[in-house]
């Protein structure tokens, strides 16, 4: 009788779990918004470049989507240092030195990281450029900071998008664009 009752009490339990792993998969497979087409990349790698008089300068990045989510103060939050793109910092090279804000940025490959609010945005490159999102990231390896005030839009940009603009041999912009905001900043080539 003993191994009986308890027979039947290890086979409820089984019939416990099975159904709570059943309940599980169905819940997770019946959501449709929750699935992605495993072929599908959410922040696919791109980089931009340009040349502007005879400096080469070029921005690596990934670039998430918006996917319908709140972006900056919500998935991006406010006052924090943002590796500004997915995954990997975003990182900028020039072959040139540049002039930013007043400031020199010798020749070389830097890590280019934002702390976005909802005023004005720090602009950050730092001398760290191989980094994985801000895990490594260190204050004391900045080498330029500035603030710029982002534009707000109506229009929604889906995935992030750098863009280098040239302005004349000797002038160009860096702007990135994500969700409804978008930020520029001006740099001269110093010959």
């Amino acid at each position: 009788m003993v191994v009986v009752l308890t027979l039947l009490v290890l086979s409820c339990k089984n019939e416990t779990k099975k159904a709570n792993v059943n309940n599980h998969e169905n819940h997770v497979a019946s959501s449709e918004n929750d699935e992605v087409p495993k072929n599908i990349v959410l922040s696919p790698h791109k980089f931009t470049m340009e040349m502007i008089g005879n400096a080469h300068i070029h921005i690596d990045y990934s670039s998430p989507g918006v996917r319908g989510r709140v972006i900056f103060g919500g998935l991006v939050s406010y006052e924090n240092v943002w590796q500004t793109g997915a995954h990997n910092a975003t990182w900028i090279e020039t072959n040139k030195d540049l002039v930013i804000n007043g400031k020199l940025l010798s020749k070389g490959k830097y890590g280019f990281f934002t702390i976005p609010s909802k005023d004005d945005w720090t602009i950050i490159i730092n001398k760290n450029w191989n980094q994985h999102g801000i895990d490594d990231y260190d204050e004391n390896d900045d080498v330029i900071r500035f603030n710029v005030t982002p534009s707000i839009s109506d229009e929604i940009i889906e995935h992030l998008d750098y863009t280098i603009t040239k302005v004349s041999e000797k002038e160009g912009s860096i702007s990135l664009a994500w969700e409804k905001v978008t930020i520029s900043f001006p740099f001269n080539i110093n010959q």
